[in-house]
């Protein structure tokens, strides 16, 4: 399969890019701010799975003059894009009065923006697959009707609009053969989640969140298609 992936060098991104190099003989396509990480993960992916193919993408998604030059070089890259998921995130933890207009832009431009751009640039390799499935990363924070935290209202309402996205592209695209989800995750120990809430502790680390968004990403459209699903993971024991 191809698969794509933003965010893919850290996290949740970057125990994704993993276990998808180890599942099969994937194409990968990771796009990340860090080109170091990105050969880190790449390297470590030959170890273990040498069928597996690699393209990196340094870029940063907060810049969108640039958007189409890298959905151009990814299309001329893939030809087709599988699973797609938009897992890039910004995130400040500041209370609404104190968060600047610079850090709420960089937040929108990442966690909606981007997805929606880069979305509608791939549609022509989403439609080459047999049937394409786009997974966006949103958050608890932005499901409709879950609690809410201080300091979290703009990335909050950043991926509730993914989310509201999500739908709308279902109804927009049924016709095509995309399915299009979003995962509204909980609270995953990542370096983005600690440095928000420096001293806690979440209740899932990111290799086990990536399991869960491995498989659905790979079987779940075919049963779902414009769903808004809570995943609030709680820890196995070993």
């Amino acid at each position: 399969m191809n698969i794509l992936i933003t965010g893919a060098s850290k996290g949740i991104g970057k125990a994704m890019s993993n276990k998808f190099c180890q599942s099969g003989n994937n194409r990968l396509f990771l796009v990340s701010r860090d080109l170091k990480l990105l050969e880190d993960i790449k390297n470590q992916c030959f170890k273990t799975n040498s069928h597996s193919e690699l393209y990196l993408y340094p870029f940063d998604l907060s810049n969108s003059d640039d958007l189409k030059m890298l959905a151009d070089k990814i299309i001329m890259d893939a030809g087709k894009i599988d699973i797609m998921i938009n897992n890039a995130g910004s995130l400040y933890n500041k209370r609404f009065w104190e968060i600047s207009q610079a850090e709420i832009y960089s937040m929108f431009q990442v966690n909606f923006f981007a997805p929606a751009g880069l979305i509608r640039l791939l549609i022509p390799a989403l439609t080459k697959s047999e049937k394409a499935h786009v997974v966006n990363i949103g958050s608890m924070g932005g499901f409709q009707g879950s609690s809410k935290y201080p300091g979290l209202a703009y990335y909050s309402a950043s991926k509730a609009a993914l989310a509201v996205l999500t739908e709308c592209l279902a109804e927009e695209f049924k016709d095509l053969p995309i399915a299009f989800n979003c995962l509204a995750l909980g609270a995953v120990q990542t370096e983005m989640f600690s440095a928000a809430f420096p001293g806690a502790t979440a209740p899932v680390d990111a290799n086990e969140m990536a399991d869960y968004i491995v498989d659905f990403a790979q079987n779940a459209h075919h049963r779902f298609n414009g769903k808004i699903i809570p995943v609030i993971l709680q820890k196995t024991d070993n």
